[in-house]
Order: structure tokens, then C-alpha cells, then sequence
């Protein structure tokens, strides 16, 4: 588990590495050239730089662990950090730059300097943000224990470093791709338009990429059941004679790598004097199945009520 929680801290380390140095050469690149796009990709990198850091600040605090305060300790700061990153990437990288490259659209002296000096930075952007993006996917592979579909892991994923960092370098990348076609078609046509055209598209796409993750990070604060895969296993740790019945099944993780889990079983009949030593077995059985978490179980033992759903459907309605 604790190679699992520095897989994430290793991307994000990479990443803020890959932005501040791309970060000084767009910011050399803009006050050379005065490119919209250029200047939009510097504060891209600036803000990814400040994202990584919130990120590394909300890792630490996550490994806090246990207090009286926090009893099941602080996993979920990670997607409280997380949120503040999207919404700055929004703000800071998103609105920003679509503000700053619509003014630039629209001011009759804005003029692209030094066009090759500002494709040079950009290649050498995409060299530097590509290899942050490998050391992503990377970790994504050895996440994706299940083989999904990339788009749908990074749906269901739990590990919302990984989500962001990914997100960002994949746009960082896009954004590179763009400015280096807007330069390149402002070079060849004299017309600076595309040069602000190529800004507005990246200060676009960023804006799209905070949403969601802002909606992905939503749902994971307000807590997210188990994986289908990991709800699985545990439910298999229950297919056993000693348990007639099981009632209810509840999951939410606390954090990427911490789960809480409550169940209602009925235990069968032969079995109801060794109850605690069947769920004891159970227990062990979720806890070897799930290797890569940390397991808060809580299992009650109750006789079945064929109306149970309705009755729990009449309580939560009042």
C-alpha cells in the first residue's frame, strides 16, 4: 500500500520538475516574441507549478493518520487539495488566457517577434511535458489492475493525483501542438490572428479540463463507493455456508488507498454460537482480496426481514 501512495507523489514530483523549467522558457520565449499563445502556455506552466505544490501539501497532510479529530484519519485532503487545483486551472490557466488572448485578437499591434526562438522553446515544451506524460501513463498502467479502457480508469479511478497530473500533461502537450500551428501559420501568412487564435483554443481546452475534473473531484469528496471490481471481491468474501443471508452491503473510501466497509449478514443457523469467529474469517478474506488498501469493517449480524428494503426505503425518505 505505501508503494501504491508514492506512486502518485512520483508523478506529481515529475511533473512540477517538467513545469518549472518549461515554465522559464515560455516566459523567455513571450518576452522575445510577444506570442499570445506563448504568453497563455506561460501561465499554464505557472499555474501548473502551483498545482503540483497543493498537490505534494495535500499528500502530506492525507498521511497524517488517525486523531481524535479525524478518526479515520485525513485520506479525503487529497481531494479537497485536488479541488482547489481544478478550480485554479480554470481561473488561473482557463479564463485568464482566453481573457489575455481575446484581447490580443483584438488589438491592432499585436505582432509575433523571433518566431523561430518561440518554436525552438515549444519543441523543447513538448520534449520536457512529454516525458512528465510518460512517467503519468506509467503509473496509470500500474494502477489499471483491471486492463480498462483508459477514459473509463480515469472515470473510476480513485487516485486523483494520477487524474490530474495526467489531464494537465495531456493538455500542456495539446496546447504545445497548438501554439506551434498558430506560430507556424502566423510566420507563413504574416497574420498574427492565428497566433491569438491558437491562445483562445488552449485557454478553451483548459477551461473544459476543469470542469472535469471539478466534477470528478465533487463526487469523490462527497465519497464514492468501492470500484465494481473491488465491491467483487469483497462481496465474494461473504459466499460461505455460515452466512444465510447477506443483507446489505455498504462501501465509501476515505481516501485513494482507505475504505470503509459495513455489512448486515445472517448468519445460519448451525453457525449462530461462533458468529464472531465467522466474521472474523470474512474480514480476512477482504483484507487479503484488497492488498493495495487499508480496511476499516464493520459487520453486524442480524436475522433477514423480507421487507428490509422497504423499510429502509421508508427511512431514508423521512
Amino acid at each position: 500500500m505505501e508503494e501504491k501512495k508514492a506512486q502518485g507523489s512520483m508523478a506529481v514530483l515529475a511533473a512540477l520538475f517538467a513545469n518549472v523549467l518549461v515554465a522559464i522558457s515560455k516566459f523567455v520565449g513571450y518576452m522575445l516574441s510577444g506570442s499570445a499563445a506563448m504568453m497563455n502556455e506561460s501561465i499554464h506552466s505557472v499555474v501548473d507549478c502551483s498545482n503540483q505544490i497543493l498537490l505534494l501539501f495535500g499528500d502530506r497532510r492525507a498521511a497524517r493518520g488517525q486523531s481524535d479529530l479525524h478518526q479515520f484519519g485525513e485520506g479525503r485532503a487529497k481531494y479537497f487539495f485536488s479541488t482547489i487545483v481544478a478550480t485554479m486551472l480554470f481561473f488561473g490557466g482557463g479564463a485568464l488566457g482566453i481573457w489575455e488572448a481575446v484581447e490580443k485578437l483584438f488589438h491592432p499591434s499585436h505582432e509575433v517577434s523571433n518566431p523561430l526562438i518561440v518554436l525552438g522553446i515549444l519543441v523543447f515544451g513538448i520534449l520536457v511535458e512529454g516525458s512528465s506524460l510518460r512517467v503519468a501513463i506509467k503509473e496509470i498502467h500500474e494502477l489499471n489492475t483491471d486492463k480498462l479502457p483508459l477514459f473509463r480508469f480515469l472515470h473510476e479511478s480513485r487516485h486523483s493525483e494520477i487524474l490530474i497530473i495526467f489531464t494537465e500533461d495531456f493538455c500542456a502537450v495539446i496546447g504545445l501542438v497548438l501554439a506551434i500551428i498558430g506560430t507556424l501559420l502566423t510566420m507563413f501568412t504574416g497574420n498574427p490572428m492565428f497566433d491569438a487564435l491558437s491562445g483562445l483554443l488552449i485557454g478553451m481546452m483548459l477551461l473544459f479540463a476543469s470542469i472535469f475534473l471539478a466534477r470528478e473531484f465533487y463526487s469523490l469528496i462527497i465519497g464514492e463507493s468501492v470500484s465494481k471490481n473491488d465491491l467483487e471481491k469483497i462481496q465474494n468474501a461473504f459466499k460461505r455456508d455460515e452466512v444465510k443471508k447477506v443483507i446489505d452491503i455498504k462501501t465509501v473510501h476515505l481516501g485513494p488507498t482507505e475504505v470503509m466497509i459495513a455489512a448486515k449478514i445472517d448468519i445460519a443457523d448451525s453457525y449462530e454460537g461462533v458468529s464472531y469467529d465467522v466474521v472474523n474469517k470474512i474480514e480476512q478474506m477482504i483484507r487479503k482480496a484488497l492488498p493495495d488498501k487499508k480496511a476499516y469493517i464493520y459487520i453486524e449480524t442480524d436475522e433477514f426481514d423480507p421487507n428490509y428494503d422497504q423499510k429502509r426505503q421508508i427511512q431514508s425518505d423521512t
